[in-house]
Formats: C-alpha cells, sequence, structure tokens
C-alpha cells in the first residue's frame, strides 16, 4: 500500500475510489475525471432507479464504463466489484476516520432532506425519523453499520489484484497533498 506521500509506481488510468457512504468518493471521482480527462458516471446513477429500485441494466451499464481506456469510478455495489476490481489499475481508499466520516455525511443527509433535493431518478433522501423506524435503508445507519468493513477487506487487495496500486488517504489533507503531488506528478506530461 502506497503512502499518501509516495510516487506511484505508475501512471493512473483505471481508477476506483473506495471509502464509506458520504466520505467523498463521488467530489473525488469528479475531480480526478477534471484533472485527468478520464470517463466519469457516478455509479449510483447508474444502480438507483425509480423508488430506489435497482435499475434491470446496471450491471451491463457498469460492464461499459469500466471497459473503456481510461476511467475513475466509486468502488461499491457488490454485484460488480470483483469485476470493477480486475480491471482497475489504482485504487484510492479515503480511509477517513469516523469523526469526519459521519459528519460529513450527516451535514449531506440533512441538506438533502431539507432542500428536496432529488437524486438519481427521482429519489429523495428518505426521511430523517427512518434512522429509528426502517434502520435497514437509513444511509446513516449503514455507515455505523460498514464503518469498519473497508479496513478489513482494502489492505489484502494487492495481493489479491497484483497489478493494483493503493493509496490510503487518511484525511483531507492528505488527500489534497495526494492530488497536488504525486498525482499530478504522474499525470504531468513528459
Amino acid at each position: 500500500m502506497l503512502d499518501f506521500r509516495a510516487q506511484l509506481r505508475h501512471i493512473p488510468e483505471r481508477v476506483l475510489v473506495a471509502g464509506v457512504t458520504g466520505v467523498g468518493k463521488t467530489m473525488l471521482c469528479r475531480r480526478l475525471a477534471d484533472a485527468a480527462g478520464f470517463a466519469y458516471v457516478e455509479l449510483d446513477s447508474l444502480h438507483h432507479g425509480p423508488e430506489w429500485s435497482v435499475l434491470p441494466d446496471f450491471e451491463r451499464d457498469v460492464e461499459a464504463v469500466i471497459s473503456g481506456q481510461r476511467w475513475v469510478s466509486e468502488w461499491q455495489y457488490h454485484t460488480v466489484k470483483d469485476r470493477m476490481l480486475a480491471r482497475a489499475d489504482t485504487l484510492v481508499w479515503m480511509d477517513y476516520p469516523r469523526r469526519v466520516a459521519l459528519p460529513r455525511l450527516l451535514r449531506r443527509t440533512v441538506r438533502r432532506r431539507f432542500s428536496a433535493e432529488t437524486l438519481w431518478n427521482g429519489n429523495r433522501e428518505r426521511p430523517l425519523h427512518s434512522f429509528f423506524t426502517n434502520p435497514d435503508e437509513n444511509i446513516i445507519r449503514w455507515e455505523m453499520k460498514t464503518h469498519a468493513l473497508l479496513r478489513g477487506v482494502v489492505p489484502g487487495l494487492e495481493r489479491e489484484a497484483p497489478p493494483l496500486q493503493l493509496v490510503r488517504i487518511g484525511g483531507q489533507r492528505q488527500l489534497e497533498h495526494w492530488l497536488a503531488g504525486p498525482l499530478a506528478a504522474a499525470l504531468a506530461p513528459r
């Protein structure tokens, strides 16, 4: 696993961004797409149909995205994670502590709920009281349930997928350093 200060072993072309719900995966994907010219389609937009249903072509649509030469995507949804990993050359792990991740998710959830922001295919953030009334479908409960899971999975990925370079980012300052330093150096014209 590369430290956020370490130079990348190769120029990233197919990048996955891992992290818990609400940590900023989508924002980082957008930034990487802008900085490096990667293709990017938000995975949630391919997954969530009306009324939070799963879109029937989700897996096929993901295959179309990852068949490209240069792309970035969130690493999520168990039905496609293995295929995405097999195609990726770089995984950026946003391993932020809960004291950072949970407040970010809370702010985003409350903002979306009160602004009635329309998400994918007409969906809206579930009511805040679903934390108590429907815990299986509450995004805050999901973060609380899954926060530690990636720590048991991500570190071993380099052994499972040897060409994969894994970059662990532990906070926003580290992320900004990595973007301006090692990533910028790797993407600089030669």
